[in-house]
């Protein structure tokens, strides 16, 4: 896979996508991520890609040109990064080929899930455009923007965090990059549960006590009660996840219990 970051701070992603697991596989080529300067496309003589916006008000816009200048120059480079930008503006009309699939990370935009990250992952390519200022112009949106990506529903100085936040949720998941599927089929959100609790050594701290299903080497028992624990955990702190969960009889029947009286902290199964 392919992302392209399309921002006016590529050190700041840059530094980020080098480090920790996106970093390692990054350089052992399972996926390409390359970030590239906005600011690098202006036709501007004093090299400003913003101005202020028509009809007043606050701030300054990013203009549409340099963005667009970009994205054609980043949709016609399918090879390997290149030593240097090539001198002058790219063509204006749109090469051959399919278009990249173009997210703009706004607040406006539909709140990031697991499932969307999980979609995207299956995607050959993509190019993420990271506004600052107080936005971008309108017009480059509804020319390229094949859709908007909210990360919450909070205001950043920039899209350059949103960026790396699916760039991460969406790497982490391809082939080679962890260890396993398990590492991220079993997490918060994918299955539409939250995750269960872990514990490691030691088995007592602080007076706290390791549950004792953990430590008796039951495989199956030690299933479902991480299952009963995903539930319990989901249904105390986000129970409109339930709504969306793929939940069978015994599902629905602990969950049953959990209405009813306190129930034993440790939440230990039925032996099967």
């Amino acid at each position: 896979m392919r992302i392209d970051i399309l921002t006016l701070f590529p050190e700041m992603c840059e530094r980020v996508l080098s480090e920790s697991v996106i970093g390692r596989a990054r350089a052992a080529g399972l996926m390409d991520l390359r970030c590239h300067n906005i600011r690098d496309y202006t036709r501007d003589k004093h090299n400003r890609v913003d101005d202020a916006p028509y009809g007043g008000g606050m701030g300054m816009i990013m203009q549409a040109q340099p963005i667009y200048d970009c994205f054609m120059r980043v949709w016609r480079d399918a090879g390997p990064p290149a030593a240097e930008r090539t001198a002058g503006p790219p063509e204006e009309t749109p090469p051959a080929g399919d278009k990249p699939h173009l997210i703009y990370l706004s607040p406006k935009g539909k709140t990031l899930t697991q499932r969307r990250a999980a979609q995207l992952a299956s995607y050959d390519r993509l190019v993420l455009l990271c506004g600052h200022y107080e936005g971008v112009d309108q017009r480059v949106l509804d020319e390229l923007v094949d859709e908007e990506i909210s990360i919450g529903d909070y205001v950043l100085t920039g899209g350059e965090l949103p960026a790396l936040v699916l760039t991460d949720a969406i790497c982490r998941m391809l082939p080679g990059v962890l260890s396993s599927e398990a590492c991220y089929t079993e997490e918060s959100h994918f299955s539409g549960l939250l995750e269960y609790p872990h514990y490691t050594r030691p088995a007592e701290w602080h007076g706290r006590q390791t549950p004792e299903i953990l430590l008796s080497g039951h495989h199956a028992n030690i299933e479902r009660w991480r299952r009963e624990q995903a539930l319990r955990v989901t249904l105390e702190k986000r129970p409109e996840l339930l709504e969306g969960a793929e939940l069978d009889q015994k599902d629905r029947a602990y969950l049953d219990s959990l209405s009813g009286a306190d129930e034993d902290p440790e939440g230990r199964p039925e032996v099967l």
